[in-house]
C-alpha cells in the first residue's frame, strides 16, 4: 500500500462541554447552600437577573417602572422609555434570534427530558469574557485554597471524624449521626432516646450501645445528658472515678449549696480529701462542646420532604425554601440595549442575557430532577419508612437511572449533599443506596446492611459455649434464605470490628 498526501472529509458527533454545560453539572450536585451563594454570586454579576419577590406589575410580569428606576446602561439618554410597544418587541425577537445563534450546548444527556440544540461550537461566542469565571474569585477555578486554611473544625465534624472510625456498620453510624446532630453548642444531648429509638426503627439497647460508645469521644464529656453525667465522663476518662468521687457527683447539689458536712458524711472521706476532690471537679469542663468556638450552626435544611398522605401512600415534594427564586428582566434588557454604542457593550448584553435565561432554566430542570429522583427512591425504600433502618432494601443507582430514564452519573450528583426528610428522620439521599446479597431458592436479594445485622445479633447471642464460627454462620444465614460466601461474613465481621470465634471463645470464657 502506498503512502500518499491526501484530504478525506469525515462527519462526527462528539459533546462539547461548554460553560452553559458545565454550569448545568454544577447546579445538580450543589447543595442547598451552596446553590443560594451562587445565585447570589450570579445576581450581584448579571445586571439582568432579579429576585422573585421585587414587585410586579399588572400582567405578572417585571414592573417597567421598577426596571426604568435602575441604574441607566452605558449611553442611555433621556425618554427612551416613551418608545413604543412594536419597537420594543421588535428588540426582544431580534434578541432571541441573536441568542439562538449563539446557544450550542447540547444538555441531552443532563436533562433527558430536555431536547438539544444541534449546533456547531463556536468558541468566539462561548468565550464570553468573564460571564463565566468564578464570581468570589474571579478565576475560572471551583474552589478558593484560602478558604480551605481558614476554616475550622465543628463539634460535628470532629464527632463525626470520629465515629467513622469507631463505628463499622452502617445502621451504628446512622444512629450515631442522629444523635451527633441532636447535641447542643455545649456538647450535650437533650434528647428522649426512646423516642429516637421509636423514630429510627431501632432497638433501644442498641441505641444506648452506640451511646455509650460515642460518650468516649473527645473532647471528654460530650454526649452527657446532664452535669453529673458529663463530670463523671471526664472523672472515668481520667480514671478517677471511685466510689467517694460517685458519690460526691451524686450529690453535686450539696456541693452547689458549699454543705461540705454533709458531703464528708455521704463520702467517707476528711476534710483533705474532700478538698482535692473539690479541686478535681473545678478542673473539669462543664462545657465539653464550648471548646469549638462559638461560630454558628448551620441547620441541616432538607432538599425533599416526605409525609404520608391521606391514601395510605407517600407523599413526595421538594422544600421551596431551598430553592432560590430568579427573573430575567426583558423589559430592563430592552431599554438598554437601543443605548449600546458598539459591538462590545450589545455583545456583553447579549451574553448576560443568554446566561439569564440559562440560569432560570437550568435551576427549574434541577428541582424537576431532584423531584422525580426523590419520587423513585421513595418508592423503592417504601418498606424501610413504614418499618425502620433494618429494612433496607438492596439499591443501586443505575436501578433509579434505568427507572426514571436517566443516567447514573447525573443520579450521582444529583443524590450529592442532598438530604431528605422523612417520618424516620433527615437523611442523606446516598444512604438509600446500598449493596445486594443474594437470596436462596431464587428469592428477593437482601440488602447489605440488613445482612450486617443479622451477623451482629448472632454473634451478640452466642454464648461462650458455642461460640459461631463464620462457616457456621453462613449455613445459619443460608438457612434464613441468604447465600452468603464465608470470606463475605468475615469481611463484615471485621468491618464491624469484631474478633474471630478464636479469640471471642477465650474472652467469653474468661470473663466466666
Amino acid at each position: 500500500m502506498a503512502i500518499t498526501t491526501k484530504l478525506e472529509m469525515r462527519q462526527s458527533q462528539s459533546l462539547i462541554m461548554t460553560p452553559q454545560l458545565m454550569q448545568a453539572i454544577k447546579l445538580l450536585q450543589l447543595s442547598n447552600l451552596d446553590l443560594v451563594a451562587y445565585v447570589d454570586a450570579e445576581l450581584e454579576r448579571n445586571p439582568l437577573l432579579e429576585r422573585s419577590e421585587a414587585d410586579t406589575g399588572a400582567d405578572g410580569g417585571p414592573d417597567p417602572d421598577g426596571a426604568a428606576e435602575r441604574d441607566p446602561g452605558p449611553g442611555e439618554a433621556a425618554g427612551t422609555d416613551a418608545e413604543s410597544p412594536d419597537w420594543m418587541q421588535s428588540q426582544l425577537e431580534t434578541a432571541a434570534e441573536t441568542i439562538a445563534s449563539k446557544l450550542d450546548t447540547d444538555l441531552g444527556n443532563v436533562f433527558p427530558d430536555e431536547p438539544g440544540v444541534p449546533a456547531s461550537p463556536d468558541p468566539a461566542a462561548l468565550g464570553g469574557g468573564d460571564s463565566y469565571r468564578n464570581a468570589a474569585t474571579g478565576s475560572t477555578d471551583d474552589y478558593n485554597l484560602e478558604a480551605f486554611v481558614a476554616e475550622e473544625t465543628s463539634l460535628v465534624q470532629s464527632l463525626t471524624d470520629q465515629m467513622n472510625l469507631a463505628l463499622a456498620d452502617p445502621v451504628d453510624k446512622l444512629i450515631g449521626l442522629h444523635l451527633i446532630n441532636s447535641l447542643d453548642e455545649n456538647g450535650y444531648l437533650f434528647v428522649d432516646l426512646d423516642e429516637a429509638a421509636v423514630q429510627l426503627g431501632v432497638s433501644a439497647e442498641r441505641l444506648e450501645g452506640v451511646l455509650s460508645i460515642l460518650q468516649t469521644f473527645e473532647p471528654s464529656g460530650v454526649f452527657a445528658r446532664s452535669l453529673a453525667e458529663c463530670l463523671a465522663l471526664q472523672l472515668k476518662e481520667r480514671n478517677r472515678f471511685d466510689p467517694a468521687m460517685a458519690a460526691l457527683i451524686g450529690n453535686i447539689e450539696l456541693l452547689a449549696r458549699h454543705d461540705f458536712p454533709a458531703l464528708k458524711r455521704v463520702c467517707g472521706v476528711d476534710d483533705e480529701d474532700l478538698v482535692e476532690m473539690i479541686a478535681e471537679i473545678k478542673a473539669l469542663d462543664p462545657k465539653p462542646g464550648s471548646a469549638f468556638g462559638s461560630s454558628l450552626v448551620q441547620p441541616m435544611v432538607p432538599d425533599v420532604l416526605v409525609r404520608r398522605a391521606s391514601d395510605g401512600g407517600w407523599s413526595v415534594e421538594l422544600n421551596t425554601d431551598t430553592l432560590p427564586k430568579v427573573l430575567v428582566n426583558q423589559t430592563y434588557y430592552a431599554s438598554i440595549t437601543r443605548t449600546a454604542r458598539n459591538e462590545t457593550e450589545r455583545s456583553y448584553l447579549t451574553d448576560c442575557l443568554q446566561t439569564a435565561n440559562w440560569l432560570v432554566k437550568s435551576l427549574d430542570q434541577r428541582a424537576k430532577t431532584i423531584l422525580k429522583v426523590s419520587t423513585e427512591i421513595v418508592r423503592q425504600q417504601d418498606r424501610f419508612l413504614m418499618e425502620g433502618i433494618e429494612y433496607l432494601r438492596p439499591l443501586n443507582l443505575k436501578t433509579i437511572a434505568d427507572a426514571i430514564g436517566m443516567h447514573e452519573s447525573t443520579i450521582s450528583r444529583v443524590t450529592s449533599n442532598k438530604y431528605m426528610a422523612t417520618p424516620r428522620g433527615i437523611f442523606e439521599l446516598k444512604y438509600f443506596f446500598s449493596s445486594a446479597i443474594a437470596a436462596t431458592e431464587g428469592g428477593d436479594a437482601h440488602s447489605a446492611e440488613a445482612v450486617r445485622h443479622r451477623i451482629k445479633q448472632m454473634i451478640d447471642a452466642e454464648s461462650p459455649d458455642a461460640i459461631l464460627s463464620d462457616d457456621t454462620i453462613v449455613k445459619l444465614l443460608k438457612g434464613d434464605g441468604i447465600d452468603i460466601a464465608r470470606r463475605t461474613v468475615a469481611k463484615y465481621r471485621e468491618g464491624m470490628r469484631i474478633s474471630s470465634s478464636v479469640q471471642r471463645r477465650r474472652e467469653k470464657r474468661g470473663r466466666a
